[in-house]
């Protein structure tokens, strides 16, 4: 696509006519139980997207070969391979070299932040979450008892979410959060605590992320799947219990500024949406409106 913008721009120059630059490509990454293409979830939005936008790239990542790896890596992995996998491939997309916007859904949404912080070339501009865990979770709900990998999910998180070989294999085990045993998440998550900087001050990590032109957290006001809802905005419990809830601007995160949030915050950057509905329900119209419209054109 670029190779054939190139010759589009060439003979408008030689028209006399100036072209317009090519809209900034859009890269998605889905959520828990879900795959890149989907027509009714990730193949959706990357339509919508493109209906919207004429001409512009939409890469939906898939990780993983095919569609059922794709599925099955949302549960079982490591979470840093699959986001150093990720970066690679975004490397690699020659659509992608003079930057990208990032929507991420669901548990793809602090996936796709930790691309931000740890690769920041090609340049991520806006960073757009739906129903993102970025404080983590403390609880697994909503598993049908048909759907027999997410049973399995919770049944290993309560056996023990930090032991060794859970914290490495298991993908939600890599961003639960139990504020009664702090120290505990501190120092054996292998995912979150690291992009959050909890025990480590990685400074590429918070320097990366002040990058973004804009960073858009929307929270659904009725969800049932992310506990406590609160973390979609950084928010989460005080440590020592899962009762009182921390919001972001009180939390250690922010007033230390260890991801450079509260620089952002003040700067305009950081962008707090709601929705009314459970788990990524909105419509396509305010998809469109509030989010494509005003992030991505």
């Amino acid at each position: 696509m670029m190779v054939w913008w190139s010759v589009v721009a060439a003979l408008c120059v030689l028209g006399g006519v100036l072209p317009q630059d090519p809209p900034t490509p859009v890269v998605i990454w889905h959520g828990m139980g879900d795959t890149c293409c989907y027509s009714f979830s990730m193949g959706r939005i990357k339509k919508l997207v493109e209906e919207r936008i004429p001409g512009i790239y939409v890469r939906s990542l898939m990780i993983g070969s095919n569609i059922i790896a794709d599925e099955e890596n949302s549960y079982l992995g490591n979470v840093n391979e699959q986001v150093d996998e990720v970066c690679k491939n975004l490397a690699n997309d020659t659509e992608l070299q003079g930057g990208y916007h990032a929507m991420g859904f669901s548990q793809g949404g602090q996936f796709l932040r930790a691309v931000a912080q740890r690769c920041p070339e090609p340049a991520m501009h806006n960073l757009i979450t739906f129903g993102a865990q970025h404080q983590g979770v403390f609880g697994l709900p909503n598993c049908s008892p048909d759907d027999l990998i997410c049973e399995e999910v919770r049944r290993l998180l309560d056996m023990g979410a930090y032991i060794n070989w859970i914290q490495n294999s298991l993908v939600q085990a890599q961003y639960w959060h139990d504020p009664l045993h702090d120290d505990d998440y501190r120092n054996k998550s292998i995912f979150l605590a690291d992009i959050n900087n909890e025990e480590v001050l990685n400074v590429d990590y918070r320097n990366n992320l002040k990058k973004l032109d804009n960073f858009v957290m929307v929270k659904f006001l009725a969800d049932t799947m992310v506990v406590p809802v609160e973390s979609e905005w950084f928010g989460f419990y005080t440590p020592g219990q899962d009762v009182q809830v921390l919001p972001l601007q009180q939390s250690q995160i922010y007033l230390e500024d260890r991801l450079g949030l509260k620089e952002m915050d003040e700067a305009g950057k950081l962008h707090f949406l709601t929705q009314d509905g459970n788990h990524l329900e909105f419509t396509d119209e305010w998809f469109l409106e509030e989010i494509v419209d005003k992030f991505v054109t």
